[in-house]
């Protein structure tokens, strides 16, 4: 999983949200932070840099400014932040605790270690007078107090209401009151105009600060869900959000196995390559995130902004595609007198394992690959061209693909790929060398194209990658070249992300089984299970 490029705990030297894209879509400015740095960015206590920090980060966890200003504000109704003591009274982590702390670590030893004498952040701060219950103090206290700086006890910056009374009760006596504070990201919402503006609107309607933080929260706390049909319960809102990336619910009969076999045989009818139908195909299921269980090939987004224009998907080649395919929909549709209908998001998938059906049998091989009719096709309307950004990948090994601005490496990224395809490790290889096998980098170079026999679904990935009269060597482009050990001859060219299936001790045991002599079926018999599980990662209704 990329958690970023950083070494050291809460290093500010690696990442810079407002100044830079190099570390997208990490939406924490430091590794080891939630989000931002409450004590302002770099722990200088700046609110209006600040504000540029939290832009950033909650744009990144797809969030618009009014409610980005809902979360805060309603998150510190409640609560408070904890830094009684110096930060030296607190102890080691959890991994580097003494064996008897059983794998709790941070013990504290400042008074009690526990209650009012608790350290976390180190900060000490309470935001409302009645931090157990929801109320409109927040923005009051913000707007009707002057804020001077001053430091906590454990020697955080934090702000303290100047000239102001003791009226925040203490966690464990609420007879005990401090003076009101707040954190510089809390003044980032007085200082930035923007925020300042909304900030000041719920100040003076807290109804409508109510329902904005009420749909902030929701949205905060179910986008890990995926989509609402995954929903349980009777608590379910009958309200549909943009953010749900919203998918219409079929009504219509679907295709039926001679249907199918039909729109097959269209399919191979036109001029498009295999190598064409695949990639459009993995295109569109490719973007599914296990983490989030967003993206995914239902809905068939790749036909709209953003996903259309990415420079991973080939924008050229798949218009051609999908125009092919639209033309297959448009006459199967209208053929039709039931009202049955075939959408291009199943179409897509089909046209994907129709095309990997024919490299199997131009490797001498007969198969049949699962396909399930069901999916449907969303609109530009219900699609968040903002939203669905993030999901652009920085890179994509199966399609030899990386965007160079980024300094995660190639291997790194197809690692972090993979675990976001719930991929196990035996389906990573195989997937890999089955897509090298269809021929279908981005770029259409040959790169990891290790087979004399593009589109024909064999394992000459493998064998030809552990054949031990090839010597490889990293030429001025960054890229590989292997040689004939004994002629020099140039035979092929592969990339990190290839040929780290023969370095990679884990990695190259399994390339050793797909590349056996007698492994060609189980190679095409693993390969078609891979792909027809990333075609139906985000059919939900299936499992």
């Amino acid at each position: 999983m990329n958690w970023g490029q950083e070494t050291t705990w809460l290093d500010d030297d690696q990442r810079n949200l407002p100044e830079s894209k190099a570390d997208n879509p990490l939406a924490a400015v430091q590794m080891g932070l939630i989000y931002v740095n409450p004590e302002g960015p770099g722990g200088k206590p700046d609110p209006l840099a600040a504000a540029k920090d939290i832009r950033a980060s909650f744009e990144r966890m797809a969030m618009n400014d009014e409610e980005t200003v809902a979360l805060i504000a309603g998150g510190h109704t409640f609560g408070k932040c904890h830094g009684a003591g110096p930060a030296s009274h607190v102890g080691p982590e959890p991994e580097s605790a003494p064996l008897e702390e059983q794998g709790l670590g941070w013990k504290n030893s400042f008074g009690t270690g526990k209650g009012d004498d608790t350290i976390t952040s180190g900060l000490e701060v309470t935001w409302t007078q009645t931090p157990t219950k929801w109320s409109y103090y927040f923005f009051k206290n913000l707007f009707e107090f002057e804020w001077e700086l001053t430091k906590s006890p454990a020697g955080a910056y934090q702000w303290v209401a100047k000239d102001a009374d003791p009226q925040m009760p203490y966690a464990q006596d609420p007879h005990k009151k401090h003076l009101p504070t707040m954190l510089t990201t809390d003044l980032a919402l007085i200082h930035d105009p923007i925020y300042k503006k909304i900030s000041h609107r719920y100040y003076e309607h807290p109804l409508e600060f109510a329902e904005a933080f009420a749909k902030a929260w929701f949205k905060l706390t179910h986008r890990d869900i995926g989509p609402r049909s995954r929903y349980l319960g009777p608590e379910v809102p009958t309200e549909e959000f943009i953010w749900q990336d919203p998918i219409p619910v079929c009504n219509h009969p679907l295709i039926n196995d001679d249907d199918i076999e039909l729109l097959k045989q269209n399919i191979l009818d036109t001029e498009l390559s295999i190598s064409q139908l695949v990639s459009t195909a993995w295109a569109s299921a490719s973007t599914f995130r296990g983490s989030d269980m967003r993206g995914g090939a239902n809905g068939a987004r790749i036909r709209l902004a953003p996903q259309k224009d990415w420079a991973v998907n080939k924008p050229g080649q798949l218009n051609k595609v999908l125009k092919m395919l639209e033309i297959i929909q448009k006459n199967f549709n209208e053929s039709q007198t039931q009202g049955k209908k075939v959408s291009m998001a199943d179409l897509i998938v089909l046209a994907g394992c129709t095309a990997i059906e024919k490299a199997a049998n131009n490797a001498g091989m007969q198969v049949n690959i699962p396909f399930i009719p069901g999916r449907m096709d969303a609109t530009q309307e219900q699609t968040d061209i903002e939203s669905f950004t993030v999901l652009e990948p920085i890179a994509d090994g199966f399609r030899n693909y990386k965007n160079t601005q980024f300094k995660i490496s190639a291997t790194e990224a197809l690692i972090d790929k993979a675990q976001l395809l719930t991929l196990t490790a035996p389906e990573l290889t195989v997937l890999i060398g089955g897509m090298r096998a269809l021929n279908t980098n981005y770029d259409n170079s040959k790169h990891g194209i290790l087979t004399k026999h593009p589109e024909s679904l064999t394992n000459d990935f493998f064998i030809n990658l552990l054949d031990m009269n090839t010597a490889w060597t990293k030429n001025q482009h960054s890229y590989y070249e292997g040689r004939d050990s004994k002629t020099g001859t140039l035979k092929w060219t592969a990339t990190s992300v290839d040929l780290i299936f023969g370095s990679n001790s884990e990695l190259r045991a399994l390339a050793e089984v797909y590349g056996s002599f007698d492994a060609k079926e189980k190679f095409v018999r693993d390969f078609i299970a891979t792909w027809n599980k990333i075609m139906n990662l985000d059919r939900f209704d299936l499992q």
